[in-house]
């Protein structure tokens, strides 16, 4: 057998292969196919997740370091679909820390301890 003869020999081992592997890979994704409503509708779980993070994280930052005074619990309450007393336990340490982290500052007074409180919800 010449060299030339081995290539053709390796590129249709090669090919077969491939064309084994592509088979497989199918079977694989066909007998683990999801259906698109339940992907659809993870995708929406993990955007509804993110966004509540989002709001915790901005009423962090409206009552923790904006200004001399904090905006009021109504106000947030309103805009952020919590209750009055709601906006107080949506968001705790873990949040905070979050926003000092992003905005590069510390919030303009200190915490009161809350034992255990890692976070909102």
């Amino acid at each position: 057998m010449t060299p030339a003869d081995c290539f053709i020999d390796a590129c249709e081992q090669v090919a077969a292969q491939r064309e084994e592997e592509a088979f497989r890979l199918q079977a694989a994704s066909e007998a683990s196919r999801v259906d698109p409503l339940l992907l659809a509708l993870d995708d929406l779980r993990a955007q509804k997740e993110a966004v509540d993070a989002g709001i915790r994280r901005m009423l962090a930052y409206g009552r923790e370091f904006c200004g001399n005074r904090p905006f009021g619990l109504e106000e947030l309450a309103g805009c952020s679909g919590f209750s009055f007393s709601g906006v107080r336990t949506a968001y705790g340490e873990k949040e905070v820390r979050q926003v000092a982290e992003q905005i590069g500052r510390a919030p303009n007074r200190p915490r009161r301890s809350s034992a255990g409180q890692e976070g909102g919800r």
